[in-house]
């Protein structure tokens, strides 16, 4: 299940907060590694370092790195701060965070009876890579809003892996980030996704939310075994804390899988399916026989939501002007445009919605 290495430190190849992307040397020879400096401490050339290299193994793209588990000659300072939630519970790297909610945040006076988003909208994605471009769509008409990140646990449960989420925090495109259930490392901790969107409104302040996983789901190629369910989940959640549901539809034209062409699987499961409240699904109004195909791949979803047609005339300006580098499943921008297209959409929506 695991594969155990040791090795030893040549170079720090990259930071940004919360992650050190590192050159360790191996017996069968150098490979990327990643640290976290909150859990493990900051590894230093020359240091050794316990590896698990199991995703590097694996050959997995988003999750391609060995993941420093330990620097054992030099263990970090135990820490002294507040904080009594457990995320990765019963896991060896189960981390002792401070929850927003809880008695001894700051927060948990506004957060104790907080039971409203006060109308905010939601924009609920399947992937991570869709943060961006939704984002794109969206401050192209309203470059002052607020927005938020809601991160689920399918994916990632650190927030640091995320290099896109850093960077959108530090352009001020993210007002910040806030993990929810086992996932960590945000500016805001969350037990659910209901106290993660209310701690977005209420503590952060956001105008506006986009939920998705971290990065690196899962799926199986089945029509439930996926961890995309959650887009469903999410929506219902917004709903039933008085937010507006905004449902971004996974699009692809250049995914290989016939399941993922035109509107995936997932999104027609997790909002056909799992979503029991009422969303505005957004249809990017893409041109031709593939535009034809992904509205009526949608239209089976009108029972259900309401379908909003978006224009995209602009978008891919505005996608091109992104902070931070786009790529859907290994494809760019050139590769794959709808998948961009689509999550812009949604955002352009949104930005509609804010008073």
């Amino acid at each position: 299940m695991i594969r155990w290495r040791k090795g030893e430190v040549l170079s720090v190849r990259r930071e940004w907060p919360g992650a050190v992307e590192l050159q360790v040397s191996l017996p069968e020879g150098d490979c990327r590694a990643l640290a976290y400096p909150p859990l493990v401490g900051r590894p230093e050339p020359g240091d050794t370092v316990l590896l698990n290299t199991t995703a590097l193994a694996m050959g997995l793209g988003t999750g391609g790195y060995a993941m420093v588990v330990a620097v054992p000659d030099r263990l970090p300072e135990d820490p002294d701060g507040p904080g009594h939630l457990v995320k990765a519970r019963y896991t060896p790297l189960q981390a002792t965070v401070l929850g927003a909610d809880e008695q001894d945040s700051p927060h948990h006076e506004v957060l104790r009876e907080a039971d409203s988003l006060d109308g905010m909208p939601v924009v609920v994605a399947d992937l991570h890579s869709a943060l961006p471009a939704i984002l794109c769509g969206l401050y192209g008409t309203r470059p002052s809003a607020k927005v938020a990140y809601v991160m689920l646990d399918g994916g990632a449960l650190p927030g640091w892996f995320s290099m896109a989420a850093a960077r959108l925090r530090e352009t001020g495109w993210l007002c910040g980030v806030v993990t929810t259930g086992q996932a960590f490392g945000g500016d805001v901790e969350a037990v659910t996704v209901h106290t993660g969107l209310l701690a977005a409104r209420h503590v952060l302040g956001a105008d506006a939310a986009i939920v998705a996983q971290g990065p690196g789901n899962l799926g199986t190629g089945t029509r439930w075994g996926f961890s995309g369910v959650s887009a469903g989940e999410a929506v219902n959640a917004a709903a039933v804390l008085g937010g507006r549901p905004v449902a971004a539809l996974r699009v692809s034209q250049g995914d290989l899988r016939e399941r993922h062409v035109g509107v995936s699987h997932h999104s027609l499961t997790a909002y056909g399916r799992v979503a029991l409240a009422r969303a505005q699904v957004v249809v990017p109004g893409l041109p031709g026989d593939f535009g034809a195909r992904v509205a009526a791949q949608a239209a089976g979803l009108a029972d259900r939501h309401e379908l909003v047609t978006v224009p995209v005339d602009g978008l891919e300006e505005l996608l091109k002007g992104s902070p931070v580098r786009l790529s859907t499943m290994g494809r760019g921008l050139d590769e794959d445009l709808p998948a961009f297209l689509a999550s812009a959409a949604a955002g352009r929506h949104t930005a509609t919605l804010l008073g």
